[in-house]
């Protein structure tokens, strides 16, 4: 009977692809989930150099690459994979639904690094559909009292974040005239490169 309980908790995603390191359930009923703080910051690091060297490394005959296909290759089974992680992040103890310290100090980086990607990758329409699955996947679970552990929340207060610093960004430049001509659209996100090379290169 335990085994169906918690079967029926899971969700279908969580059920057919456990998340790495995912607790048994008689050990998340007993104490804490563990904080992957390997997992979180080795991946937070390993985002910042790929991103970053990514564009070093297609200096030359690439640009369509890394501008049209690379981003579809990339970035949605990026969110895709996170959305799946991020599913399995769900624990039946309410004790459990806290970070640890070292959890928030990586808040920040991870946060700031989702933001260059949203804004230099122009990709806020997949983000922003990514957040709001995650927030009904937490009002969902909610109602079966499953709570976000340290992981889940480590990673939906990041793409909090993500959105504050999206909107600081788009309301600081919203009336930027050259940036507004460069951007046409109905979803105005510059792009931090562009701003640099516009406005702070341009004076060098």
């Amino acid at each position: 009977d335990h085994d169906v309980r918690r079967r029926e908790e899971l969700t279908p995603v969580t059920w057919f692809l456990p998340r790495h390191s995912t607790v048994q359930a008689d050990e998340t009923a007993a104490g804490t989930a563990p904080f992957h703080l390997d997992l979180w910051f080795y991946f937070t690091l390993q985002n910042w150099v790929l991103d970053f060297g990514r564009p070093i490394a297609m200096v030359s005959l690439l640009y369509y690459y890394d501008e049209y296909l690379g981003h579809s290759m990339w970035y949605v089974p990026f969110f895709l994979l996170l959305f799946v992680y991020f599913s399995g992040c769900f624990t039946a103890t309410k004790a459990a639904s806290s970070m640890p310290g070292v959890a928030l100090l990586l808040v920040m980086p991870s946060g700031l690094y989702y933001w260059y990607l949203v804004t230099e990758g122009q990709i806020f329409i997949l983000f922003i559909f990514t957040f709001f699955a995650m927030l009904a996947l937490v009002l969902h679970q909610k109602r079966k009292r499953l709570f976000l552990d340290s992981n889940g929340l480590f990673l939906f207060y990041s793409f909090a974040l993500t959105l504050l610093l999206v909107a600081l960004w788009v309301a600081w430049l919203w009336n930027d005239p050259v940036l507004r001509k460069k951007y046409p659209g109905v979803i105005y996100v510059p792009e931090p490169w562009a701003f640099y090379t516009l406005h702070i290169s341009s004076r060098h």
